[in-house]
């Protein structure tokens, strides 16, 4: 699916958000406030989420990527969740709706694509921290089984009340560190597709993720500026663990500047070392 380069129109009744999420914001659907917390602070998370709605229809045209009915409103009440439990613990550090908008929802979405030639029934989503781009993707791809792996665990709980509150019966969380995650039978080797967003350098996202991968299955990462040293030593990192030769992807979206994706195919089986203890891979990465 190609994504589209232009940007949207302003925010008008044409726009992709729909009647649906039109209609649940004018009726003031809301996840539901938690006990304790202000009326105000609250009311505050979800005008601040309506922007970041408005701002994201500004950046992703109609026909840039497919999303399934009521994501527009399920994506506003995530972000509403997401700024208000911010106040409590802290799950992220953009918190402003344009930004919220350009480096949360549209950095997730325009993942879109690649996941779909993919094409996975089970996805991993390692760091996920507030839910991005985990949340994000469980919501644009119900079909799909996503597992949201963090090793803190108040984020790890905050996870499971967003899921909960969105409904979303295709997300599991998990409150461990990867390594632990990657030896787990139950786990290792067993997933289509494992995300990681800003998450570790590539040689050490990929002792962490590629033995959760399946084979032919892929690790997919969100990344900044790459540079050929990391790519290389990535490249030969990933040979050790079963992974193919990495390819790199643009966004495809201006906005998101210089975000890259990096795929690796799995094409033969992790050896049992790896991954190694927990804290090993970054104090001592593979290349």
């Amino acid at each position: 699916m190609e994504i589209l380069l232009h940007r949207a129109t302003e925010y008008g009744n044409r726009g992709w958000f729909g009647a649906d999420a039109k209609a649940g914001h004018d009726a003031g659907h809301s996840p539901g406030r938690p006990k304790g917390r202000s009326r105000e602070h609250f009311s505050l998370s979800q005008t601040d989420a309506r922007a970041a709605l408005l701002a994201l229809e500004r950046e992703l045209p109609p026909n840039a990527v497919t999303l399934p009915s009521g994501f527009a409103d399920a994506a506003e009440r995530f972000v509403g969740l997401l700024l208000d439990a911010n106040r409590r613990v802290n799950l992220t550090r953009v918190v402003e709706p344009e930004p919220v908008a350009r480096l949360h929802l549209l950095d997730s979405l325009a993942a879109l694509p690649l996941i779909d030639a993919i094409a996975p029934r089970r996805a991993l989503d390692l760091g996920s921290g507030g839910g991005v781009p985990g949340l994000v993707l469980a919501l644009a791809r119900p079909e799909v089984s996503w597992t949201l792996v963090d090793s803190v665990r108040k984020k790890a709980d905050a996870l499971r009340s967003f899921a909960a509150a969105l409904g979303l019966s295709n997300v599991e969380v998990l409150a461990e560190r990867a390594e632990v995650v990657g030896r787990d039978p139950q786990h290792r080797e067993s997933y289509d597709l494992v995300t990681a967003r800003a998450c570790a350098a590539l040689p050490v996202l990929a002792e962490y993720a590629l033995p959760l991968v399946a084979l032919g299955g892929s690790l997919l990462a969100w990344k900044g500026r790459l540079s050929d040293e990391e790519l290389k030593a990535g490249t030969d990192a990933g040979r050790l663990l079963g992974g193919g030769a990495p390819v790199v992807h643009p966004t495809g979206f201006e906005a998101l500047g210089e975000h890259r994706f990096v795929v690796v195919p799995k094409s033969s089986r992790t050896p049992t070392a790896y991954p190694r203890r927990a804290g090993e891979p970054p104090r001592r990465p593979l290349a």
